[in-house]
């Protein structure tokens, strides 16, 4: 057993600070070694689906690897979600499943199925963990193992690597047995290596940027990278070329040059409005977009050429445009093509013409929203006290604390915040499961962020259906006195009513929205969470401030809704959008 109690001493050694595991027999040996090494924090969280999620979100606000660790069975199995999360938002996991000895695998004994690779195209490697350890060999093969795993989640991209682990019993030391960490045991580390242009590839792509006329740069998902941000400016700068981001980009570090308002413009432009905003070369970076029109179109634009940037993994070709995939990080790049300051811009007359008709089109939905909200929507907040979700986000995001780290659900949430974007000048960064665009653990990921954060605030905003969903994140025994959740409840899945298709249909309120008559006031309840209902505009303004207070402590603010109307209202939304391109 004492190769298994080596796993924690390896963990730590590698820098590995936090554990998050479900309680079991079969794993007993595993949490005892987890449980008693002095330099991990070890948390328990029941259901297995939510603290997969709940490590997703330590590992994301760390952006260091965290160990799940689980039972036999199908323990593993409702990891799944998690783990396809990870996989394409290369977020490190390192996830050790119990397991029956290979001998009784199929032979109907309890809490065993086929665990080797269990979870296949979406882990980036699986490991067997030797069931006998008693040769010096199979010892030393185990800690090998255990190191070559840590490393695989952590090299980039970073993913989830599974080490399954079959045991015997006797699973639980002796009365009086102490566990023992060899401080001998085997430490493999692996640096990272530094890839960087050669002058000669300096010189072409700069001669290629010299030559595009409209040019234009798309920000996918990625963390908040200041380092990345400054050289994106600047690079920006001196070639005069836009930048677009959606929300999830965290791009506000680019400055007031960045183009985030292209979900509100983009569908409603004639083909002679696209066409001016066309690019001949697309340079991106990072990973997933919201922005379904922004996807679209780049998809139609034929650009002439698309360079990719990205120095590991397998680059997707996301708008049927790829031409070069630059091995390099970003920030490598755009640092060693920006020109010194001492030389002039090489923004030329059609270069800035291009540039400036997406700056305008961002001014002009700018306008469009804020005269939505000045005019139609207050006809009806004040003449018509008509409450809806797509108001009461837009005052929510707006009364977010600094530095916040702001969690969006999937669906309506994380659409609502592309349109209306992020408060400016809040260092607030932004997180969302974009990987897979799952509802089903986006209560669990900010509940890790906030134990992995306990001093900053932690905001989720959800909608019902992802927010019942995921009930099972608070289930667990730690704090969270920093996490605020504001959650839209319209009771059912209102997306359904705002996207063509399921909203022309009959079947719509049964079999689309699945309507419920749920509330989180028991919720609240059960996990000791404050809780604020809202169902007036009033009544937000006077909760909103008390809900974001830090001696307030981790509560629910409840903003009920009516899906119809809402729907009405966000139709009229798009409408007064339109009308100001026409």
């Amino acid at each position: 057993m004492q190769a298994v109690y080596n796993i924690a001493e390896i963990c730590a050694r590698h820098g590995i600070t936090d554990v998050v595991l479900s309680p079991g027999s079969r794993s007993a040996p595993l949490t005892l070694a987890f449980a008693r090494h002095p330099d991990l924090t070890v948390r328990v969280v029941p259901d297995e689906r939510a603290a997969a999620f709940i490590g997703l979100g330590i590992a994301q606000a760390q952006r260091r690897a965290v160990a799940l660790v689980c039972t036999s069975g199908t323990a593993g199995l409702n990891y799944a979600p998690a783990v396809a999360e990870a996989f394409f938002q290369h977020i490190p996991l390192v996830i050790f499943t119990a397991d029956r000895p290979p001998e009784w695998i199929d032979q109907l004994d309890g809490q065993t199925i086929r665990q080797h690779n269990l979870f296949g195209a979406h882990a980036k490697g699986a490991f067997e963990f030797p069931v006998d350890t008693s040769h010096p060999d199979a010892k030393w093969h185990s800690a090998r193992i255990v190191n070559e795993a840590i490393n695989m989640a952590q090299a980039a991209p970073a993913g989830p690597v599974q080490v399954n682990v079959s045991l015997r019993e006797p699973f639980y030391p002796k009365a009086g047995e102490e566990i023992r960490y060899e401080q001998d045991v085997q430490i493999i580390r692996e640096w990272p290596s530094v890839i960087t242009l050669s002058k000669a590839s300096q010189a072409e792509l700069k001669q290629q940027l010299k030559m595009a006329t409209r040019a234009l740069i798309v920000a996918g998902q990625q963390p908040v990278d200041e380092q990345l941000m400054h050289a994106l400016r600047l690079f920006s700068d001196t070639y005069g070329i836009s930048v677009l981001g959606d929300s999830i980009s965290n791009s506000d570090g680019v400055g007031a040059s960045v183009i985030s308002r292209q979900d509100v413009f983009l569908a409603g432009l004639s083909s002679e409005q696209k066409e001016a905003l066309r690019p001949d070369l697309l340079i991106t970076f990072g990973q997933s977009l919201i922005s379904k029109s922004l996807k679209l179109f780049l998809r139609d634009s034929a650009t002439e050429q698309h360079w990719h940037l990205q120095a590991t993994g397998a680059a997707a070709d996301t708008f049927r445009s790829l031409t070069t995939i630059v091995r390099v990080e970003p920030a490598s790049f755009f640092e060693s093509l920006t020109i010194e300051k001492t030389q002039s811009s090489l923004a030329s007359p059609v270069k800035t013409r291009f540039n400036l008709a997406w700056v305008s089109a961002q001014q002009r939905a700018d306008a469009a929203l804020q005269d939505f909200f000045s005019g139609q929507g207050d006809r009806y907040q004040k003449s018509q006290p008509v409450f809806n979700e797509f108001s009461a986000f837009a005052e929510a995001l707006a009364s977010l604390p600094e530095y916040t780290a702001l969690h969006l659900a999937n669906s309506m949430a994380v659409r609502y915040a592309n349109i209306l974007g992020i408060p400016q000048g809040r260092h607030i960064e932004v997180f969302a499961n974009r990987g897979t665009s799952g509802i089903d653990g986006c209560n669990s990921t900010a509940v890790g962020a906030a134990l992995a954060q306990p001093e900053r605030p932690v905001v989720l905003l959800t909608g019902d259906v992802a927010f019942f969903y995921d009930r099972n994140a608070f289930w667990h025994n730690y704090p969270v006195p920093n996490l605020r959740v504001v959650l839209f409840n319209n009771h059912g899945g209102g997306i359904f009513r705002l996207i063509d298709g399921p909203r022309q249909q009959p079947e719509l309120e049964e079999f689309f929205e699945t309507r419920q008559t749920l509330t989180a006031e028991n919720t609240a309840r059960d996990f000791n969470l404050g809780y604020f209902p809202v169902s007036t505009f009033a009544e937000l303004d006077a909760a909103l401030p008390v809900f974001f207070a830090a001696e307030t402590g981790a509560a629910i603010l409840e903003i009920f809704t009516d899906s119809k109307t809402n729907a009405a209202f966000f139709e009229e939304y798009r409408a007064a959008v339109k009308q100001a391109f026409s």
